[in-house]
This record gives structure tokens, sequence and C-alpha cells, in this order.
């Protein structure tokens, strides 16, 4: 891989002995996020309820970058299981633990486990967006068409 940014990472102590995050092959983008759970309290998530899952990670970011936390489609896909807030967005300047807010879109409640894969970490650049306030903007053949505008 020829893109690699080096990112600081501090595994709490509720987190001692589960792996660190991992990419699953060669080509993937995410690392994959586990519940530091107790092996005695799992948590387990009704339909419809959220809830917001420990890591029991912190990372230091450099500047210029920013971690995206983003659903695992096989949870969606087989439980109904999503990031509530997808992607969440972890800042650079963040150094607090990262937690997941799941959500229960299944039928069936929801166990969340120690060590179960449960979100996905995507590192990426961030641009800042200079703002510059003007009277009127550039026209485009779409103009000010929103919702549905292009086509179903």
């Amino acid at each position: 891989m020829s893109n690699q940014v080096t990112v600081e990472l501090q595994q709490l102590a509720h987190a001692e002995g589960l792996p660190l995050p991992a990419y699953q092959s060669a080509d993937a983008a995410g690392l994959d996020l586990m519940a530091a759970v107790a092996d005695s309290e799992p948590m387990t998530l009704a339909p419809g309820g959220y809830a917001l899952v420990p890591t029991g990670l912190a990372i230091a970011l450099p500047s210029g970058f920013e971690a995206q936390v983003r659903p695992r489609s096989g949870l969606a896909a087989k439980h109904g299981v999503t990031v509530l807030n997808s992607p969440g967005t972890i800042d650079a300047d963040y150094r607090g633990q990262i937690k997941v807010i799941l959500i229960n879109h299944g039928q069936a409640p929801f166990v969340i486990k120690r060590g179960e894969r449960i979100a996905q970490l995507v590192i990426a650049p961030v641009v800042q967006a200079a703002l510059v306030p003007v009277a009127t903007l550039s026209s485009t053949d779409r103009g000010t068409g929103g919702f549905g505008s292009t086509g179903r």
C-alpha cells in the first residue's frame, strides 16, 4: 500500500486483550472497530433502540486528516444494525475514546458481545473551505433544482 499515514493509537484499560483494529483484506478501506464491553455485561439493542458502544481506543490523527466511523455491511444486511450518525467524524484534535452509536433497525434484539466487530474506521484527508460571501452565485444548467430534480 503506497498511501499511508501514521496514526497513534492508545488502547485503554477496558480494551485490554482485544486485538487492535485491522484491515481485513489487502485493499480494504476501513479498519474494523470492536466492542470493548465487559464479558459479563454484553449490551442488548432492542428493535428501534440505540446505544453508545465503547471501543476502548483513542487516536491521535495528524492535522489535515479525519477518521470516519462507518457501518459494517454485514451487520446491516443480516441484523439491521447500523451506525446511527453515519458517517461519524473524529476530528484530528479529538483525543477521547472512540465510541460508536449503533441503532437496531431489525426486528429482533441484537446482543453486542465483547470483541464483536461493530463498525469500520476510515482515515481520510480533510480540506477546509475558505468561505467567500457573494451577492449571487454562478449559474449552472441544474440551477436551484433540488431533491429528485435530475430524475427519480
